[in-house]
């Protein structure tokens, strides 16, 4: 399935739902269907800065395809973090690469039932995911699938 047909599957789960507080418990249950990874993890390189809570993100190339695993500390930003992963997985690089992800940011509604500390860091989270897809369209490029 290509980005747009993923955007507009989550646009419509979200405009289904009423208010912010089902917004909310959505991305909350999200979070706690997100596998929790070990404490490896969890490294340095992973963590996504400026965010409230602490947040993971990792990448890795299958085939000429990328895929994301994330965590987090904390439910709501796991949550975010389960639905960006489910978005931007299975794609080609290529396709993040030249996406405008903030549009599908404000189509769902983040701006405004979001914190504005919490979309800032939906926004950090869009931008790990690009600088990842931009570093494995490069190994793809070169001929090396390896993780980063």
């Amino acid at each position: 399935m290509n980005l747009y047909k993923k955007e507009e599957i989550i646009k419509k789960e979200f405009h289904l739902l009423k208010n912010w507080e089902e917004k909310y418990e959505y991305l909350i249950d999200l979070g706690k269907k997100l596998p929790k990874k070990p404490d490896e993890f969890r490294s340095d390189e992973k963590l996504i800065y400026g965010c409230q809570s602490k947040v993971w993100l990792d990448a890795e190339l299958k085939g000429s395809r990328i895929f994301f695993d994330a965590d987090g500390d904390a439910l709501l930003p796991r949550g975010m973090a389960a639905l960006m992963v489910r978005v931007y997985s299975g794609l080609f690089p290529f396709e993040i690469i030249y996406s405008n992800t903030t549009n599908f940011i404000h189509e769902i509604g983040f701006q405004t039932f979001l914190s504005p500390i919490r979309a800032n860091g939906m926004l950090l989270f869009l931008k790990k995911i690009k600088i990842y897809a931009i570093a494995l369209n490069a190994k793809i490029s070169i001929g090396s699938n390896d993780q980063i």
